[in-house]
């Protein structure tokens, strides 16, 4: 396994700190990571998470592990060969269009779309994801769009939250400025 990158963010508006790690192993790529903040209904979390991704960064698998409040988290999501998603070994229907994995709690899978699309300043493409809801343990859809504008920003929006916004992006992917949400630590 050889590390490529690796970043700390601070979360802005609630308090919470993320720290990842981008590893090549092979022709796979693989983020490793974990997090501790205070979770949107006030409780204390603390979660590891680990994205494994194929050669053209389609996601392969992912596990969520940690705490939320009193609640034990542990979650094993597959995308299998045939574009199909499972949540803990069970099958989650229409998100076979879907290749990326977005796990809403960190800013460190929105590297995943970035580096797949390899997008030219001023293209934009759809990128939608199977996105985790921890709240309700379950994957959905989370219809996205990334706008590459310039060497390092890419205009983002996620209609399912309201959000739009333009996100500053270091040379390895990852997002550094993720306004009112997150901003990487010098």
């Amino acid at each position: 396994m050889q590390t490529v990158a690796s970043i700390l963010w601070r979360r802005l508006g609630t308090p919470g700190h993320d720290v990842c790690r981008l590893d090549r192993n092979g022709d796979n790529w693989q983020l490793d990571g974990g997090c501790a903040f205070r979770h949107t209904d006030g409780r204390l979390a603390q979660l590891h998470y680990r994205v494994r991704c194929d050669r053209a960064w389609h996601t392969q698998w992912s596990t969520v592990r940690g705490w939320i409040g009193g609640e034990a988290i542990d979650l094993s999501i597959v995308r299998d060969a045939h574009g199909g998603w499972k949540l803990n070994d069970q099958p989650v229907a229409e998100l076979g269009h879907c290749i990326d994995l977005d796990l809403g709690f960190t800013p460190a899978t929105n590297l995943l779309p970035l580096r797949r699309l390899h997008l030219q300043d001023g293209e934009a493409a759809d990128a939608p994801a199977a996105w985790l809801d921890l709240d309700s343990a379950s994957l959905a859809e989370l219809p996205q769009r990334y706008e590459r504008r310039g060497e390092a920003g890419y205009w983002y929006t996620a209609p399912r939250f309201d959000y739009a916004a333009l996100l500053g992006v270091g040379e390895e992917g990852f997002v550094r400025d993720y306004p009112t949400l997150w901003q990487a630590e010098a």
